[in-house]
């Protein structure tokens, strides 16, 4: 069975196509821009990565070129061959604790949740609508990032404010990242050879997130009721003194939009750092000696270990610690650094097996108390497994 996986953003629209369910990645891709000028998309198909400029005006013009090219590149001999069309929903709220079909009543709920992800709900919708035009045919389902976190207890989800918010307002902890988190969580414990385990799994990219997974459940995660919570990320804050918000808006004569723009795309490594938002550069400033980049660093990876120390606790021990996205895939520096600062945990890195980028590893020592992996996340593939399994039930149903 033919599935497509996809990641639509407010300019972008990200896609894996699989045969399920061996899940064998057929053809990949990204279109970008859309809507603005210089618009292009990039395909990566046998190997090789194939860039075409073209003006796209909409995401109804990128999904009509998409299905042209997977019926040029042999992909299908014919669009009925997609049997499902999985789509990346970030916002599900208290209403979705599983990936669903849609229907107007999906759609409507989707919508009425833009006010907690103005920049990525909305996109959302407009990707699905226009897959619905380009695939009639498919089985549209959507895979939301909130999803995984459903499990945490009301204590763990709920603010220290009038408790009738939540019911009234929808002001809870809903997380972000759940299906990186379920993914490495899930093939963390394959490793382990077990189910019933105690993981901290770390989502560390230019947004990033921590969670705390039991038994295969989220019980805590560090992003709240938008990704603007928990740990330092490229250009948000994470956690602050709520007050600092209506302290410098008074000082700065600040409108809520603009303070919202300073805490979202003017802070983190890039507040600190005056330099950027992007891992990478910090990295290269601090072998120039660029001392704010060092501070911006430091606080960035100290952030990181509280959120890893406080899950221990909770969690009552850990059997694994698992670092995954941009910066946990690749930044051989941050994972030291992190390792390193956990060492009153007994857990001790192996240089070596911590010296490489973008793959599977075990690397720490045989004597660290606590194994610590890299494990590439994989989203599009968790769409594509649920997206299949609801497809495939839904043919049965027929």
């Amino acid at each position: 069975m033919k599935i497509l996986s996809v990641n639509a953003g407010s300019s972008s629209l990200k896609f894996q196509a699989f045969e399920m369910p061996e899940e064998e990645v057929l053809i990949s891709g990204v279109f970008e821009k859309i809507g603005l000028e210089d618009s292009f998309y990039t395909i990566k198909f046998n190997g090789e990565k194939i860039r075409k400029e073209v003006e796209l005006k909409n995401h109804d013009k990128a999904f009509k070129i998409l299905m042209d090219e997977l019926l040029e590149y042999g992909v299908v001999e014919s669009l009925d061959e997609i049997k499902g069309i999985g789509h990346r929903v970030v916002q599900g709220g208290s209403y979705f604790d599983e990936s669903v079909i849609v229907d107007d009543d999906v759609l409507s709920k989707i919508d009425e949740l833009s006010s907690l992800a103005p920049l990525h709900n909305p996109a959302h919708i407009v990707g699905i609508k226009a897959a619905m035009k380009a695939a009639p045919n498919a089985v549209e389902a959507v895979v939301f990032d909130t999803a995984f976190h459903q499990t945490m207890a009301e204590e763990n989800y709920l603010y220290a404010l009038p408790y009738e918010w939540c019911d009234e307002y929808k002001i809870r902890k809903y997380g972000a990242h759940g299906t990186s988190h379920k993914y490495v969580s899930l093939r963390m414990n394959e490793i382990l050879g077990r189910y019933n385990t105690k993981l901290i799994t770390c989502h560390i990219g230019n947004g990033a997130s921590i969670s705390a997974v039991k038994d295969g459940k989220c019980i805590n995660t560090s992003m709240g009721l938008t990704p603007n919570a928990g740990l330092i990320m490229g250009s948000r804050c994470g956690d602050i003194d709520a007050t600092i918000v209506p302290y410098m808006m008074k000082k700065l004569n600040l409108t809520p939009e603009e303070m919202d723009t300073i805490l979202n795309k003017k802070s983190g490594l890039l507040g600190i750092s005056g330099v950027s938002s992007d891992s990478r550069d910090i990295e290269d400033g601090i072998i120039k000696g660029d001392s704010r980049c060092d501070l911006a660093q430091k606080m960035y990876v100290r952030r990181i270990i509280d959120y890893i120390a406080k899950y221990y606790v909770e969690l009552g021990g850990c059997d694994a610690i698992v670092f995954t996205a941009g910066v946990g895939e690749n930044s051989v520096h941050t994972r030291r650094e992190v390792i390193d600062g956990l060492s009153v945990l007994g857990v001790k890195i192996d240089e070596e097996a911590n010296n490489v980028r973008g793959v599977e590893q075990l690397i720490t020592a045989p004597d660290s108390t606590i194994p610590c992996y890299i494990i590439p996340t994989n989203e599009e593939l968790m769409i594509a497994r649920d997206t299949y399994r609801l497809s495939a039930n839904n043919e049965r149903d027929l």
